[in-house]
């Protein structure tokens, strides 16, 4: 696991080529603080740039810039390819003439390029990368990302130059950037709370897609190519409905386990000490119990948890923890330490992002840090296997809503605001032991009023958009541009599926998964020089999970049916059956407590109405109602807060750029 970086400048000369690699890639030093490495061709203006957190070879024999035993190729390399012993004998077997120096996925990975190709060679392997090749044979540069987005790759041009790199903050190093602040992806992010790929905040900077590879000819810089799919979600989707699993239901949860038996065993192979997030629900505590099961000495566990009970699920972490006989660690967030992380979001993240949990999911990779270099995840579970509440409810409430006339919606919407969050949740509180379980939400009062505003949507996608949406960025911008195109607006992207949930699931899939999930645990891991590592997102699970029909994903209100009953073999299910909450934070009180004061820091009316991004009012009406206690806006204005706590840090352009941009 590590950070790369890299230029295309034929202008620059030696000096001024070397001492840009340096700045790009030192930039990202706590991806890789382990070393460092570098390449250059000043005769094309090529330097590559490479941070190394050591896991796999801890010699100098897995050092990178890395060149290919038949000397045609230079990779830099971030991530793990877990089948890398497979390809090797395959390799070796296949007649693969050169032997090998040590003992690294990368010298593998350079040498199936070398014996069939880069697509072939993406197409063989599993596991989570980034990496940029270059081939000495054809002048061409390659950017290549894996399948389910685990890894970063931006990269953009800027003239003759072209930058690439696992965080912005690399490409902002070179001295040609110019951040330019695009109005349409910061739509996006108020639509989403994050950037949808291939978008990013600035114009003309990319994220390279899931799945993809791009080919860049430095002596046709005019040339722009557009990224090819080696694997695409769409594709394998559909094939998978096309092939429903038809087998019995202990034969689906065999075979489930067989597969996270195989992904989790790939995933433990490692030169450093191993350890594992525990949450206490079903999808870490899954992936926990089968590696305890592969392993005879306790695996090392991390979970959070939060003086506000309402909010603390690592009692439940710790009961699962003892029964599986982990050697279990966590810790406590009080405010103050929350508020010592949030200095570090902007720079972390680079653009705007609000996923809150974004705090925990750091405080918890520092805590794993402290003992180990890599940790398993039990990220890909929810999207899956049906996990979010919207899978539960959405399809039930478009069915009602097709239903009903829009008179009679429209009068339910609004006797669902007639009462105050407040009374409805103390209603609730009162009826909660009246209500069947899935009914026994955290924060009902918040949910029954967003879905006043379901009840008006005209179409399904009109309804999914509504599900995930934070804001209509109308209403959060001043000035309201179109949105950036994204799988979701264009229908000619979206896949042969009838079914609404497995609509959305899709759309999380391809959408929330990257660019939120993914991103959130990326930043957080490397940001401590910790590799994270998700079994569940095998792409071999991947396309076995969309097999399955969803009477095996959600029985009886209950979601993640087949993977519940797979956790049943090594967990009792009192100890994990409980309502989902998620990695949620006190963060409604503690805007009214100990935030409060950072807040409205940020948001004040003049310097909103100076900055020109943002609606003051609309902002300054919810952060209103939100100190009231009237309603619970916390999503929103973190949505708010993060967008002005980036725009106010050193590394943001600060304002709206109008010189030329990258």
């Amino acid at each position: 696991m590590c950070g790369i970086a890299g230029l295309i400048s034929p202008s620059q000369n030696q000096v001024d080529l070397h001492e840009s690699i340096v700045g790009m890639t030192r930039a990202i030093i706590h991806r890789g603080p382990d070393d460092e490495g570098f390449w250059c061709d000043p005769k094309i203006g090529l330097a590559l740039g490479f941070r190394r957190l050591s896991i796999l070879d801890l010699s100098r024999e897995g050092s990178q810039p890395m060149e290919s035993a038949c000397r045609r190729y230079i990779v830099i390399f971030n991530g793990e390819i877990y089948n890398y012993a497979d390809i090797q004998r395959e390799l070796l077997q296949g007649g693969y003439p050169f032997a090998f120096r040590g003992t690294s996925d990368t010298e593998v990975l350079l040498a199936a390029v070398s014996h069939w190709g880069l697509e072939t060679t993406l197409k063989r392997v599993n596991g989570m990368f980034a990496l940029v090749l270059w081939d000495k044979q054809n002048h061409t540069l390659l950017l290549a990302r894996d399948r389910m987005g685990k890894k970063p790759l931006y990269y953009g041009w800027r003239g003759n130059t072209f930058l690439f790199g696992s965080e912005l903050k690399a490409l902002k190093q070179h001295p040609s950037f110019r951040g330019e602040i695009d109005l349409g992806a910061l739509a996006l992010y108020f639509r989403h709370g994050y950037i949808p790929s291939p978008h990013t905040i600035y114009k003309s900077v990319y994220k390279l897609p899931p799945g993809s590879f791009l080919t860049i000819r430095p002596n046709r810089p005019e040339t722009q190519e557009t990224p090819s799919f080696f694997w695409s979600a769409r594709d394998a989707i559909e094939k998978s409905l096309s092939d429903p699993f038809t087998g019995s239901e202990t034969e689906a949860i065999d075979g489930l386990e067989s597969l996270l038996k195989s992904a989790v065993g790939l995933r433990m192979v490692s030169d450093v000490p191993l350890g594992a997030f525990l949450s206490g629900g079903i999808d870490s505590s899954t992936v926990v119990a089968i590696m305890q099961s592969q392993l005879s000495r306790p695996v090392q566990t991390f979970s959070i948890g939060f003086d506000d009970l309402r909010y603390d699920e690592s009692c439940y972490a710790k009961e699962v923890a003892k029964h599986l006989g982990t050697d279990h660690t966590e810790l406590i967030l009080s405010p103050q330490q929350t508020m010592e992380c949030i200095s570090r979001l902007p720079h972390l993240y680079d653009e705007p992002f609000s996923d809150s949990s974004q705090i925990p999911t750091f405080l918890v990779s520092q805590l794993a840090k402290s003992k180990v270099t890599v940790s398993l995840s039990g990220d890909g579970g929810d999207e899956l296997f049906s996990g979010y509440n919207r899978y539960v409810w959405g399809e039930k409430i478009w069915n009602f809503m097709d239903a009903t006339p829009m008179l009679l919606r429209s009068i339910a919407s609004h006797s669902f605001l007639f009462l105050s969050p407040q009374t409805w949740d103390a209603l609730l509180s009162k009826l909660r032991w009246l209500l069947p379980k899935p009914l026994r939400v955290r924060n009902p009062a918040d949910k029954i009023h967003k879905l006043s505003n379901i009840l008006r949507c005209q179409d399904m996608g009109a309804l999914y958009l509504q599900l995930i949406s934070h804001w209509d960025p109308k209403k959060a911008l001043r000035i309201y541009p179109e949105e950036l195109e994204t799988a979701l607006s264009n229908r000619q992207l979206r896949p042969d599926i009838n079914d609404f949930t497995e609509m959305m699931m899709y759309f999380d899939l391809i959408m929330y998964l990257p660019d939120d999930i993914l991103t959130k645990v990326d930043r957080a891991t490397m940001g401590v020089g910790l590799e994270a590592r998700a079994p569940l997102l095998d792409f071999r699970i991947v396309e076995f999970a969309w097999r399955l029909p969803q009477s095996l994903k959600i029985r009886n209100w209950e979601s993640k049916w087949c993977l519940r009953r797979l956790l049943d073999r090594y967990v009792p299910r009192h100890l994990v059956e409980r309502p989902k909450m998620g990695f949620a934070l006190p963060m409604d009180a503690w805007l009214r407590g100990p935030l409060r004061e950072w807040g409205e820091s940020l948001i004040g009316e003049s310097r909103l109405i100076q900055e020109g991004f943002l609606n003051p009012t609309a902002i300054r009406q919810k952060w209103a109602e939100h100190q009231s206690a009237k309603r619970n806006w916390q999503s929103e204005l973190w949505d708010v807060l993060m967008f002005q706590s980036w725009l106010d840090s050193a590394d943001s352009p600060g304002t709206l750029a109008t010189s030329s941009s990258l």
